[in-house]
């Protein structure tokens, strides 16, 4: 027996694995099958679909967050209704609450835990700055990637009524009890402030373990929050340091004047502490009689603190406070549901709902559409669109998916089809002839400087169009041209370099390893360069292919025996660990010379003097008569008979000679 398909949202969201259940919503692992990519899936529970308050807070979520774009925040997508419920898609984020950091590793390390505190701190400053506060800081809602990223979630989410996460209202957003600042437990209006207050107690409970508060109910958490005195951290952990303990004191300030003024300041004050500076923070009044009216925190200890926890008045009975607490909780609920209701369209107020999504429709279908639900319609602007926008709305004011009341207007822009034309052919033509004859025909040149591609190719040619030519598109669109822009660069120094060192240096400078050609040297190591073509400091395309000569090491050096006898000639040859061999002899004036030795000299050597060669290869020298005019004869030599590292040369000397020998 198969199992069911799995579930699809809107066409386009497919539903793959369970990640998170809250009070009210079910978070799935979903795959958008438009973008094929991961996705985070919220679905508000069924039950909870036919609550307007609910819906509304759920929508309110979405369209806060959607508004938010800052890399410690978790990006919504989209919000829609499907299959009687509604559900919102955020960024898919594969990292690990903090709650369940918490849980397996804390106490965090401080710089650690003053580190995430910052980030969240980012996430807060930004929200805070366009108009949002979050209600609900607490661990549940930070996610840390596993290359350490801190992730911000659930902007405007309420949590469900129940048993362990009892909450309180202000308007229609509801947080959690053992996070929440004073004034929210007494159900009077938050602030940027309230925000700071849980992160400070978000920070308490990482570096001790423990929240500041706990107790068998809510209400019980919600009065300590407002009336009593929470452990100093050093006196659960002594190995908080004391800045970082005043930063938390300060953030859990009972009065929000008290706290740090913005999420900016509090971030500060923590980067400060992670770079090991003087921290700003400020003790609260609570703490004030021991500490004195603007002490610097750093003064604070956990042995202060404590002495003045042991001088508050005790109480003899608590009963009166947790009534007070609990009539001002469910006062605060009369009122949110109140008012949540009137947003609704309940108890006599104006009916608000969301502005259906009308985007790539018709004219025609949008007015339909908008007109079932009670709204009118009209068209403020026309403007040009690409050919597959055309006749289409493209945009609306008010936007999806905000509210609007019964009877609004709509506002559409609708795209019309732009006029098309042929994309001219520029190939190969200097950019600014090319970009004249696009411009006649209609569109926008846009230049991207490419390098040549061959040699035939001159600086500031096309070599590239898109669209490519003879493509049809609308009037007013860009085509980028590729346009050869030729940049020199000199060629590095490279002498003495190994060839792996010679070759990322013609990398980095942008030029290519050309030929490698072995020569030996008595001044280079083997294998290193000894100079290269072009050579160095010689400004060269970028490109140009840069040839090497490398080193085989030291070699034998070849002796000038030019003008030598035979003898000397050829102990100087082997000498020099070389083996002597004679040519044919030239330049005598009778032929019964030839033989006569001790007549004869070295015309010329088959390599140039001074050359360096390999150990034992062959030189080959030629003998000539001493007599008769001095005239200067040119004698081409073979090479080395076989032995490598001996090239053929040509020499010229000057010796006296009457006329031309034997060949």
């Amino acid at each position: 027996m198969t199992g069911s398909p799995p579930a699809v949202y809107n066409g386009r969201y497919e539903l793959r694995s369970q990640v998170a259940r809250g009070g009210t919503a079910q978070v799935y692992l979903a795959r958008d099958l438009l973008l094929d990519r991961p996705v985070a899936l919220k679905v508000l529970d069924p039950q909870l679909s036919t609550d307007h308050a609910f819906v509304e807070r759920f929508r309110r979520e979405a369209q806060a967050a959607a508004n938010l774009s800052h890399p410690n925040i978790v990006p919504v997508f989209d919000w829609g209704e499907s299959d009687r419920t509604y559900f919102i898609v955020m960024e898919y984020v594969d990292g690990e609450p903090l709650s369940s950091i918490i849980r397996t590793q804390a106490p965090i390390p401080p710089e650690q835990a003053a580190s995430i505190a910052s980030d969240i701190a980012k996430a807060l400053t930004y929200a805070h700055r366009h108009g949002v506060v979050h209600r609900d800081v607490k661990p549940g809602n930070v996610l840390i990637t596993s290359d350490g990223q801190v992730k911000v979630t659930d902007f405007g989410i309420a949590r469900a009524i129940g048993a362990d996460e009892q909450v309180t209202q202000t308007g229609l957003v509801m947080g959690t009890a053992t996070y929440f600042s004073p004034e929210q437990a007494q159900g009077l209006g938050v602030d940027g402030r309230s925000d700071l207050y849980a992160l400070g107690v978000v920070l308490y409970e990482m570096v001790t373990g423990r929240p500041p508060f706990t107790g068998d109910t809510p209400v019980s958490i919600a009065y300590q929050h407002v009336r009593e005195v929470p452990p100093t951290p050093r006196s659960l952990n002594p190995s908080v340091p004391p800045p970082l303990e005043a930063i938390i004191l300060q953030a859990m300030a009972k009065l929000p004047a008290e706290r740090y003024a913005t999420a900016e300041d509090m971030r500060a004050d923590l980067d400060r502490f992670v770079r090991h500076q003087t921290v700003l923070a400020r003790p609260p009044s609570e703490f004030a009689g021991v500490l004195g009216a603007g002490a610097a925190t750093t003064a604070i200890s956990s042995t202060q603190i404590n002495q003045a926890i042991r001088k508050a008045p005790r109480r003899r009975t608590t009963t009166p406070y947790w009534v007070a607490a609990a009539v001002v909780l469910l006062a605060g609920l009369a009122a949110a549901v109140v008012f949540g209701g009137r947003s609704l369209g309940y108890f006599g107020a104006t009916h608000y709902f969301a502005v259906p999504d009308v985007r790539g429709m018709a004219p025609a279908q949008a007015e339909a559409k908008l007109h079932s639900k009670g709204l009118r319609w009209s068209i403020g602007h026309q403007v040009q669109g690409t050919v597959a926008d055309s006749n289409t709305v493209v945009s609306q004011s008010p936007a999806y998916p905000n509210t609007t009341k019964a009877g609004s207007t709509v506002v559409l822009t609708v795209a019309t089809k732009a006029p098309t034309a042929q994309v001219p052919n520029v190939l190969n033509m200097a950019y600014k002839d090319a970009a004249t004859q696009l411009s006649a025909a209609g569109f926008v040149a846009k230049q991207k400087d490419v390098s040549p591609t061959s040699s035939s190719q001159v600086d500031n040619q096309v070599i590239a169009e898109s669209p490519t030519a003879v493509t049809v598109e609308p009037k007013g669109s860009t085509v980028t041209l590729s346009v050869v822009q030729t940049k020199n660069v000199p060629v590095p120094p490279l002498a003495n370099l190994t060839q792996a060192q010679a070759g990322a240096a013609l990398a980095n400078a942008k030029l290519t390893l050309g030929t490698q050609t072995q020569q030996y040297s008595s001044s280079v190591t083997n294998g290193d360069v000894i100079s290269s073509q072009p050579a160095a400091n010689t400004s060269t395309p970028q490109g140009t292919a840069v040839n090497l000569i490398i080193s085989e090491g030291p070699g034998a050096t070849v002796p000038n025996v030019v003008g030598l006898s035979l003898t000397d000639a050829q102990n100087a040859i082997r000498a020099n660990g070389l083996t002597p061999q004679q040519g044919k002899n030239i330049g005598t004036s009778d032929p019964a010379d030839v033989n006569n030795v001790a007549a004869q000299h070295v015309l010329g050597s088959s390599a140039t003097p001074g050359q360096q060669v390999a150990p034992n290869s062959t030189v080959i020298y030629r003998m000539g008569v001493g007599t008769g005019p001095l005239a200067s004869t040119t004698t081409t030599v073979a090479g080395n008979s076989g032995n490598t590292g001996l090239p053929g040369s040509t020499t010229t000397s000057t010796l006296p000679v009457s006329g031309a020998g034997p060949g």
